[in-house]
């Protein structure tokens, strides 16, 4: 009788114990199945971004400052409500003119699976990454679902890691905070390179 009673109490128990961990499993996934919605961006040829680029940067409000502290978040809802007054910023590297919303008007791929796709830049914050509500979605097997993204901080683009498995580089350095960008710089997410131009 003993034992039937301690067999039904160690069945429930790992019941209880498998629930729990379906939980977990759910809890964690949450982010990347519900994450903020990016306006997603289209490919388009060098004509049309640089014929279009004025247009669309005159009639985009000016970004707000967005926050963001030296340590990357977890998703893609990083502009938290709690606002940063100075953001850590890594040293800008020496390759060239830093890219700014005057100076950069595409986003080129120059390597991966998208090789040869435009982006134009607008004022907007740009997410990078295999979920679907990226703006630019990169899918193969080293980039993480929301990988890293730009923005614009005081008129100059930014790039930031979003605590990705495999890192975000920047002209061959691993980002670790975020980091200007210069033009004609390669930055590797996964396997895909891209720069900005003007």
């Amino acid at each position: 009788m003993t034992s039937e009673l301690t067999l039904l109490v160690l069945r429930l128990g790992f019941l209880l114990l498998l629930w729990l961990f379906v939980f977990a499993i759910v809890y964690a996934l949450r982010s990347d199945l519900f994450g903020q919605r990016v306006r997603k961006l289209q490919p388009s040829d060098a004509a049309a971004s640089a014929g279009g680029n004025g247009h669309a940067a005159a009639s985009k409000p000016a970004n707000s400052t967005p926050s963001f502290s030296a340590t990357a978040p977890a998703g893609p809802v990083a502009a938290s409500a709690a606002a940063v007054a100075e953001p850590v910023l890594a040293p800008a590297f020496g390759r060239g003119d830093i890219a700014t919303a005057q100076t950069a008007h595409r986003l080129v791929i120059t390597s991966g699976a998208k090789a040869g796709a435009e982006f134009p830049l607008g004022r907007d914050e740009i997410t990078i990454g295999r979920s679907s509500d990226s703006a630019i979605v990169i899918r193969d097997d080293y980039t993480s679902t929301h990988h890293a993204r730009l923005m614009l901080w005081n008129d100059q683009w930014m790039l930031q890691d979003l605590d990705s498995t495999n890192g975000t580089f920047l002209d061959g350095v691993r980002v670790a905070v975020p980091t200007p960008i210069p033009l004609n710089t390669p930055v590797k997410i996964g396997s895909t390179t891209f720069e900005l131009r003007r």
